[in-house]
């Protein structure tokens, strides 16, 4: 894959071509299979959600192709409206069922905020695409009035005062953060991507104020806490430099040490209390303690150092190819990139088997050093700074448009959404039998299996292309045979995956999460293991 090529000239706004219709298609046939296994009135929200942004995902095309949004966006792909709209409403609710099915009365509210929550910020999305839409589209307004009215009047109806005031929070922190985060780095989402990621992180910011309010002893595990802390403190850390350096070079060598000191006085003096103020405990005591708990926990350490250290020659090894190369634009091919990808298999597969919490403390620590790592390199921080972006340039692709790249985070994400949405008290008591037992296993197979090698056998043996795409049949069909198997190979290593006969509920999600990838242009990374969540959950 190349990098984008020139912006596009804009001009009339084009019918929604076939790439799109599909991509519609395949989201409406996961929100109808989540209202049909669940059957409320949340899910009749969920579907009237889904008819109103799949209108105006067609004006926030136009006015991208026509330059007229608000904020500069990624150009190489449509908004991605519907798709990143349905995730945190269909993921809410089919964590309200789970949890219901638990008998855990907290969590199934939790799912119920959550689906409105998403409801609230996709609607927001909504309005701003339709007020600077010009002429105004009125047929599009008359449809999202009234789908809006819907929600908004059973969630009235169904959300106590608090849920209410929390939903509202959320929406206003998702506001600031959308004025905030979309002028410092243009160019690096589309408005679906947009809405995915700070509505999440708008998400997670108001539960760690929330809790940091109300909490007492005892309360929440420290894991789950940890997560918040880690996501909150990284997001803060960037909008505080990414607001310094505005008034001063960041590439010199008193900005450089100035950055690092920073660092270590907000991560021992703001979020390392934070922490302590939540676990009641010393925070590096408690880590060191958890990480060598057990011999396994030893052994999964050494193993995965062993791994990050064969990832680390390996772009070593790309950068030493391109230093020898005549051509100074030398970028890794598409096979060497998914070549990462099975390492991160490699690495998530003995977590989730052996020790979950291992795995999910050890993500939170790995996207707290690749964010980190992304500052070092975006700021130009010495001195690393000018070798992580020699580096990271073999690697880019035509996602990576704006200033930052965020390809490798968003893996990393990807792979560790499942390990960490599901609440832990929820999937006891066999209510993740069946499909749901797979539910861990979802990053690794929708992204870590499927979309390798759909990419790899796509791009070496495909001939006949899906309409308006270059995804290829070859590929997609590659892709869910070698999930298959990996569901096969799951059931023989893991002993604690029953089926319980519903093989054709699997295949019918692994086929769906297959398709979407072949249409979207959305980041996959993100995009695929949440939706092939949600439907094994169902």
């Amino acid at each position: 894959m190349t990098r984008e090529g020139p912006a596009p000239v804009p001009g009339p706004a084009a019918p929604l071509s076939g790439s799109v219709l599909a991509e519609a298609a395949v989201v409406f046939a996961v929100a109808l299979s989540i209202h049909a296994a669940v059957w409320d009135r949340y899910s009749w929200c969920a579907v009237a959600l889904a008819v109103q942004a799949f209108y105006v995902q067609y004006k926030w095309d136009r006015l991208l192709q026509q330059g007229n949004a608000v904020f500069q966006f990624r150009m190489s792909a449509n908004s991605g409206l519907l798709p990143a709209s349905m995730v945190m409403p269909l993921l809410g609710l089919v964590m309200k069922e789970r949890c219901q099915a638990a008998g855990n009365p907290f969590f199934e509210r939790f799912g119920v905020v959550v689906a409105a929550t998403g409801m609230a910020v996709a609607l927001f999305s909504s309005v701003l695409a339709l007020g600077i839409t010009r002429p105004v589209p009125t047929n599009t307004c008359v449809i999202s009035g009234l789908a809006g009215g819907v929600i908004i009047y059973i969630m009235k109806h169904s959300l106590s005062v608090g849920e209410v005031i929390e939903v509202l929070e959320v929406l206003l922190i998702f506001v600031y953060l959308n004025m905030i985060l979309l002028y410092l780095l243009p160019r690096c989402f589309t408005p679906g991507e947009a809405l995915l990621v700070l509505g999440g992180i708008s998400f997670v910011l108001n539960q760690l104020i929330k809790r940091s309010l109300t909490v007492v002893e005892s309360q929440g595990d420290p894991v789950d806490f940890f997560l918040l802390v880690v996501v909150v403190g990284m997001v803060l850390m960037g909008i505080f430099f990414s607001t310094l350096f505005i008034f001063m070079d960041s590439g010199t060598w008193a900005s450089s040490i100035f950055f690092h000191l920073m660092t270590c006085v907000l991560s021992l003096g703001v979020v390392l209390p934070w922490l302590h103020r939540l676990i009641r405990r010393n925070p590096l005591l408690w880590l060191l303690q958890f990480l060598f708990q057990t011999d396994t926990r030893i052994y999964l350490l050494a193993y995965w150092s062993l791994l990050a250290t064969l990832a680390c020659l390996m772009v070593l090894y790309q950068n030493a190819k391109r230093s020898s190369s005549e051509s100074k634009k030398h970028q890794a091919p598409t096979i060497t990139r998914k070549y990462f990808h099975f390492i991160v298999v490699a690495t998530y597969i003995p977590g989730i088997i052996f020790d979950r919490p291992l795995l999910y403390v050890a993500a939170t620590v790995c996207l707290a050093v690749f964010i980190f790592l992304e500052y070092v390199r975006y700021f130009r921080i010495k001195p690393l700074g000018h070798t992580l972006r020699s580096l990271l340039s073999l690697f880019l692709d035509e996602r990576d448009s704006g200033p930052l790249i965020l390809t490798h985070i968003y893996l990393l994400l990807g792979m560790s959404l499942p390990v960490w949405l599901i609440p832990r008290p929820c999937a006891q008591k066999g209510s993740l039998g069946g499909a749901r037992a797979l539910v861990p296993y979802a990053g690794v197979l929708a992204v870590g299996v499927g979309d390798t090698v759909a990419s790899i056998f796509g791009s070496t043996m495909g001939e006949i292309r899906w309409p308006g795409t270059k995804k290829t049949f070859e590929g997609t069909m590659t892709s869910i045979f070698a999930q298959i198997i990996s569901v096969a190979l799951i059931l023989i290593f893991d002993s604690g995956v029953d089926l319980n006969h519903s093989y054709a509920w699997i295949l019918g999600s692994i086929s769906t999460v297959s398709l979407l990838e072949a249409y979207t242009t959305q980041i996959d990374n993100l995009l695929l293991p949440l939706y092939l969540l949600i439907l094994l959950m169902a």
